[in-house]
């Protein structure tokens, strides 16, 4: 699942959205400004002046992750393995995967509710990652663990090349992510409807060289969106974002995670098939 949150469209309106924050009497650009004299008159205890920082992210990402991480322990135990080594796989869990998406999409028009809808998603997008996480581990010992070490490990040198200047998100590579990874999802989709009606595109889960070499471009892409994500936290913090522009930022960034997790989680699969 591509990161539907921290894109530059989505960043235009949450800073036109926050510049409306300032007040229906707020000047405008150009005009002069009247300094009334300092008044200790009642202030409202809902008006909050504090902006996003990115640390303030960070502990809100933690959080997110930590939730995910209990729902994911779950999730595992959830899926039942028979003394031949079969699993099976409970139905249910696939509405955490729904829920995500239906987080994502109002999340988009909702910033405001990052704070309570941020942690839905981690439990119930973390119930969904144990229990595919317990499905792959049983056909592949061990895949989990190097799954996580190496999503850990693009996502700390991804954020050292971004924060040393190595990679720099200019406009014109944020729109060739952004349409790319739109482009991977749209494909998903109707990958996914093929699938309900029977059809099935074989080299998305084969070992085959071209589904090998696409899972790489697609967990590519995914790092790349970090990049994105970086950058959004930073800008919004330059632009003095309100607070819980925090858990909106955490929430998209925990989105590629999970993407990235599972992409590389599938590419490994490919590669002991081999």
């Amino acid at each position: 699942m591509s990161n539907p949150i921290l894109n530059e469209k989505s960043f235009a309106k949450v800073v036109e959205r926050s510049a409306g924050e300032a007040g229906w009497a707020a000047p405008q650009s150009g005009q002069q400004t009247y300094r009334a004299p300092i008044s200790d008159g009642p202030v409202s205890p809902y008006t909050s002046t504090e902006k996003m920082t990115a640390s303030g992210t960070a502990s809100a990402g933690m959080l997110l992750t930590l939730l995910l991480l209990a729902a994911a322990i779950f999730g595992w135990s959830s899926v039942s393995e028979s003394a031949n080594g079969a699993v099976q796989f409970p139905a249910w869990t696939i509405g955490g995967a729904l829920a995500g998406f239906v987080v994502a999409l109002v999340l988009t028009f909702k910033p405001k509710l990052s704070r309570v809808l941020a942690p839905i998603y981690a439990v119930a997008q973390g119930v969904f990652v144990g229990a595919i996480s317990k499905v792959f581990n049983t056909a592949y010992d061990g895949i989990v663990l190097q799954a996580v070490g190496i999503t850990l490990g693009v996502f700390v040198v991804m954020l050292v090349l971004y924060r040393t200047g190595v990679i720099r998100v200019t406009d014109k590579m944020r729109r060739t992510v952004i349409g790319a990874t739109m482009g991977v999802a749209v494909f998903y989709g109707i990958s996914f409807l093929m699938s309900l009606f029977g059809a099935n595109i074989s080299f998305l889960n084969s070992s085959s060289l071209m589904s090998i070499g696409f899972s790489l471009l697609v967990a590519g892409l995914a790092a790349m969106n970090l990049a994105l994500d970086f950058d959004f936290i930073e800008r919004g913090e330059q632009a003095g974002l309100p607070k819980y522009f925090e858990w909106y930022a955490a929430f998209g960034l925990l989105v590629t995670m999970v993407w990235l997790y599972l992409e590389i989680l599938r590419l490994l699969a490919k590669l002991r098939e081999r």
